[in-house]
């Protein structure tokens, strides 16, 4: 079984992603697209801590998360494309790499914010650090 790993961000570009995603499935005859979003790990801290009960922004971290999953979800299922659903916290960049790898997938495909080349420099780029932590085919969908 061909195994996709499909990050999505909620940009126009991961959106396109799907699409590419759904077109390298039809050509497998078996494939299964791994659908995920990252969440970064709450901090609570100082004094907001006392003012933000931890369970409720979770909550609502999950709710967004499902939202944000959703159009990739009914694209997937439109197409006919088999695929599972996983909400992740942590580290985005490590989270993709390590999951797409414990689940075996064969490639990643994810799309790119678009930023420019000194963008990425200053503020670093989730997908320039998954195309340097993993050791499998990525490809990134402008």
């Amino acid at each position: 079984m061909h195994k996709i790993m499909l990050p999505i961000d909620g940009s126009e570009n991961a959106l396109r992603a799907v699409h590419y995603a759904i077109s390298l499935a039809r050509d497998h005859t078996s494939a299964s697209v791994y659908l995920t979003t990252v969440q970064p790990d709450l901090m609570l801290y100082g004094e907001i801590a006392v003012y933000v009960d931890r369970s409720k922004l979770e909550k609502v971290q999950h709710e967004q998360s499902e939202a944000l999953l959703a159009p990739s979800e009914n694209a997937l299922r439109t197409a006919g494309v088999p695929y599972q659903k996983e909400i992740l916290a942590g580290d985005v960049a490590t989270s993709i790499v390590e999951r797409a790898e414990a689940l075996g997938c064969h490639v990643i495909v994810m799309g790119t914010r678009g930023m420019g080349a000194l963008a990425n420099l200053v503020m670093g780029s989730v997908t320039t650090k998954v195309v340097h932590m993993t050791k499998l085919p990525v490809t990134l969908i402008k």
